[in-house]
């Protein structure tokens, strides 16, 4: 089976699904979101970080590169990329935890193990699994499994997707999966096109195949002014989800926040905010009022 690269496991998850859950965030993603709160996530590799706050500046990771590729400059620690493999002797050598490496394997059977731990409390609160990224489905052959197993377990299985993704793995997963959590960015193609890389013709059509498949779904929009919080695309949106098949889908809107800043700048990576800002509570509200129009229900968070 092959072994998508996992970032995190986060336990005690309350944001994710219903519930308290454990959420599995798997890297890779097809999307270039600007405003990505997981940078981590978006490519399938593994990857160093680096916080420059947490170096204590011993030099350690210096001694113990096999490739040479740190050095100490007036900036501070420096990485040669051309020259680092990413073996991770810098990362556990680190006293401080400055040095980092993003992405890890974990066998099913091992995973599973970690999941099962949490059956208490997702018993208590009608919690389960919830997998998300990155784009979760690009790693079919290990999620139909995980999702399966999880399933003769009898737990709940979320799965978090961006919807840009091979329509016949979205259908078959669905037959694995108890609610999904279907991302919205915005309705405009050419705009939706600037903002993550892709225009949104794959993930409209998948949305409209998945609800006529009679998934349940969640709509969760990253709410954003400067985005996606004008009228018009509210209006095409509402508009949209009207007319999907089945009952009326739930609206999660997710305020942005520039919460990740400080994650690309451990991957020594440049964070666009240009253009990018905290909804009001008057364009929260204008949002609510919209989607309640179209006879949806909408919710903050989640």
């Amino acid at each position: 089976m092959p072994q998508p690269l996992i970032f995190d496991i986060k336990r005690y998850s309350i944001n994710d699904g219903p519930g308290i859950r454990v959420t599995v965030f798997f890297k890779g993603c097809p999307l270039r979101c600007r405003w990505c709160h997981n940078p981590e996530s978006i490519v399938a590799t593994q990857q160093k970080m680096f916080t420059a706050t947490k170096c204590i500046g011993c030099q350690e990771c210096i001694k113990h590169c096999p490739q040479h590729a740190i050095t100490l400059t007036e900036a501070g620690l420096i990485t040669d990329a051309e020259k680092c493999t990413l073996c991770g002797a810098c990362a556990d050598i680190c006293p401080s935890l400055a040095t980092e490496l993003s992405g890890f394997y974990k066998l099913l059977p091992d995973l599973m193990e970690i999941i099962k731990r949490e059956r208490p409390q997702f018993d208590q609160s009608g919690g389960g699994l919830t997998v998300s990224g990155g784009e979760p489905l690009l790693h079919p052959d290990y999620l139909i499994p995980l999702l399966d197993t999880c399933g003769e377990e009898q737990i709940h299985r979320a799965v978090d997707t961006c919807g840009h993704v091979k329509t016949e793995t979205l259908l078959t997963v669905a037959e694995q999966t108890d609610l999904f959590l279907y991302d919205l960015k915005m309705i405009d193609s050419e705009r939706h096109k600037t903002f993550t890389g892709v225009g949104n013709e794959l993930i409209l059509g998948n949305l409209m195949a998945l609800a006529a498949s009679d998934a349940n779904i969640d709509i969760r929009i990253p709410f954003i002014k400067g985005v996606n919080t004008d009228e018009e695309n509210l209006a095409g949106t509402g508009a949209f989800l009207k007319q999907l098949s089945g009952p009326k889908k739930t609206v999660h809107i997710l305020p942005y926040h520039a919460i990740a800043a400080h994650k690309y700048r451990k991957l020594g990576h440049h964070y666009q905010a240009d253009g990018l800002a905290e909804p009001s509570q008057a364009d929260i509200d204008l949002a609510i009022n919209c989607f309640k129009s179209y006879g949806l229900t909408t919710k903050i968070g989640g």
